[in-house]
């Protein structure tokens, strides 16, 4: 019997809402991008029918000659363009690219050193309410109090006193450059494996605007829907003395089916991120954020570090107003037409639902085409927001000028 001809208007108004909601307003999540028109009608195709457990060669279903084909160029893709001994697809997400690596790598209750969550660090490099934290000893490093940025000495000493068998890098609120050669040294002193989450920051390794931790640890994560601006998902690569062990963690360890609609569109992502024009896109990224960071500083917020040399800025709300939580700018900036995220800073005297800062990231509007010359018009937009936070008629007003700005600058026309 074939499908219904009936269009499911009530879902389809709803998609086309949210389109109009990315058109019209500014996008300052720091882990969401604008993805191609290709890799949207990729990930909308005929491949999502198919079902093909295990890997290319070795499948549980007929029928995957062609499936087979994909997997292997996103797979020779995505080495090609890190320079990796091996690669796995096949991740749902970041956190579980990190999981299947716990799972090859680690024993239940081995000890791992990974960046506390309220220091920058991600859910899945040992929060207590996270697997990572419940399943693994995990011991954490934080930043520093005189300069918010890691504290490599604190990390090689928790090394040291408590012999890890894996040290995590990677962050997912920490504006600064992470250098793999420190962390690499450090767990080569302890005889620990160092895996390098790269989820924010793979755009930037893969365009040369942030050191490259692949040639330095034995494994990097990473997400393709950040940064490197493909379908949302995420990817692992090693070296081959760990390329069957994380194979085999995936699937059958973690995961059933892979979805090869997205393995598809991330295919073509990592085609679109070994362009030339992608190193421009990258720097543009970077150049973007410390402007933004500028004009921020210029309105009174403190930036958390000083600044930032990658795509993110992470605001403490406090210098500029003491009492303004990031849950109510949050909600502030909503009404305003200015997406992006609250978030806890380092110490932070709040809680991580309310907190005392705010995190911003530029990928979303760089690709929309915007450059250092809009930034200050940003951070002047988020001021006026803030500082009436609790006005709706400026709220409104903003939120015009917003549509504004955006009308110069819309990603998916039509």
């Amino acid at each position: 019997m074939p499908w219904s001809e009936s269009n499911d208007d009530e879902v389809f108004d709803l998609v086309a809402a949210e389109r109009q909601r990315q058109n019209t307003t500014l996008q300052l999540i720091a882990s969401e991008n604008f993805t191609s028109p290709a890799v949207m009608e990729i990930t909308g195709s005929v491949l999502t029918n198919k079902y093909s457990e295990g890997y290319p060669g070795k499948r549980y279903y007929g029928g995957n000659m062609v499936i087979d084909e994909i997997e292997d160029l996103a797979r020779s893709r995505v080495c090609e363009l890190f320079g990796a001994d091996h690669a796995n697809v096949q991740p749902h997400s970041g956190s579980n690219a990190n999981m299947a690596v716990y799972l090859a790598v680690l024993e239940v209750g081995d000890t791992v050193l990974g960046l506390s969550l309220d220091h920058g660090g991600h859910l899945s490099h040992g929060s207590p309410v996270n697997a990572s934290g419940q399943l693994y000893n995990f011991v954490s490093y934080g930043v520093s109090a005189s300069d918010e940025r890691i504290d490599f000495d604190q990390m090689r000493d928790l090394a040291r006193h408590h012999r890890p068998q894996l040290i995590v890098a990677g962050a997912t609120a920490y504006p600064r450059q992470i250098d793999p050669v420190i962390v690499r040294e450090i767990a080569d002193e302890v005889g620990a494996i160092f895996l390098f989450d790269a989820a924010h920051i793979a755009g930037l390794i893969a365009g040369g605007a942030h050191a490259d931790p692949v040639p330095h640890a034995d494994i990097v994560t990473f997400t393709t829907h950040k940064t490197l601006r493909g379908p949302r998902g995420g990817c692992v690569l090693s070296t081959d003395a760990f390329a069957k062990a994380i194979d085999k963690a995936m699937f059958p360890g973690l995961q059933g089916g892979p979805l090869e609609h997205v393995i598809a569109a991330k295919a073509v992502a990592f085609r679109e991120a070994a362009q030339p024009a992608f190193r421009d896109y990258a720097a543009q990224m970077v150049a973007n954020a410390q402007a933004l960071a500028a004009g921020l500083a210029d309105h009174g917020f403190r930036l958390v570090s000083g600044g930032t040399d990658t795509h993110l800025v992470l605001v403490d709300l406090r210098s500029f107003d003491t009492e303004l939580t990031g849950k109510d700018a949050q909600n502030a900036c909503d009404a305003s037409g200015i997406t992006l995220n609250r978030n806890t800073i380092p110490d932070d005297p709040r809680s991580p639902f309310v907190t005392s800062g705010l995190r911003l990231g530029t990928p979303a509007v760089t690709t929309q085409g915007m450059t250092e010359a809009q930034m200050p018009v940003i951070a002047e937009l988020l001021a006026r927001t803030l500082r009436a936070h609790d006005d709706p008629a400026v709220l409104a007003a903003v939120r015009a000028d917003v549509a504004g700005l955006c009308a110069d600058y819309v990603p998916y026309p039509g």
